[in-house]
């Protein structure tokens, strides 16, 4: 199958539109994949698209039948050093949203928010998805439903037993590269919270979050 290059266009679009585009994505299609044809994409939807003779327009044509294959998971999570690594990995997993969380072990606070999305909308691109996931802005640990979620619990590892995961469960959560406190493992036990395993050894943070995703989506 030919590779088209796919192009995340961050504005509603349809059929006979005539988009503005930067001189980097002009040049990336023209001098690097060489080729004026295109897949535009935004709000679960795609559309083949040509780059005008001046190189500064896309020129969007018809829909494809191209099924957005994003889920409606939210991936809850504390700022890690690898950042980047988790929202790539997560975008490309299909989460709807990302939720970042300050939990007490939380160590990365100063994450370049405005580069994440730069992130996720190039591994939008990447894995054929028809949107980008929403980076929701960082709540406090106490902030979040706890009684609404599931959550990748390491004591497991240790042979604490957890529950099975719901089929309607929407949102996950994991936590730092320090693990979750023991006053939040108390709060989340007392709300309810559904702590699944992530298996018998303790993961990176930005593993698990791929593990995690992948058990609620199954």
């Amino acid at each position: 199958m030919k590779n088209i290059p796919r192009i995340f266009i961050d504005t509603k679009i349809a059929t006979g539109d005539k988009i503005a585009i930067d001189k980097q994505t002009a040049h990336y299609l023209a001098h690097v994949m060489r080729t004026n044809s295109c897949l535009c994409f935004n709000n679960g939807v795609e559309f083949n698209a040509t780059l005008d003779t001046d190189e500064k327009k896309l020129i969007i044509g018809a829909q494809t039948n191209h099924i957005d294959p994003s889920g409606d998971i939210t991936l809850m999570f504390a700022p890690i050093k690898k950042t980047d690594e988790l929202v790539n990995m997560a975008t490309q997993m299909g989460v709807k949203a990302l939720q970042p969380v300050i939990t007490e072990r939380t160590v990365a606070h100063h994450v370049n928010w405005g580069r994440m999305k730069k992130i996720a909308t190039e591994a939008a691109e990447q894995s054929n998805r028809n949107s980008v996931p929403d980076i929701l802005s960082p709540i406090p640990f106490a902030k979040i439903d706890l009684s609404k979620i599931a959550f990748a619990d390491e004591r497991a590892a240790y042979g604490h037993k957890t529950k099975e995961i719901s089929e309607r469960t929407t949102a996950v959560l994991i936590g730092p590269e320090g693990g979750f406190s023991d006053s939040e493992f108390a709060a989340l036990d007392n709300a309810g919270a559904v702590g699944f395993s992530l298996g018998k050894t303790i993961l990176r943070a930005e593993v698990a979050a791929v593990v995690a995703i992948t058990k609620i989506t199954k």
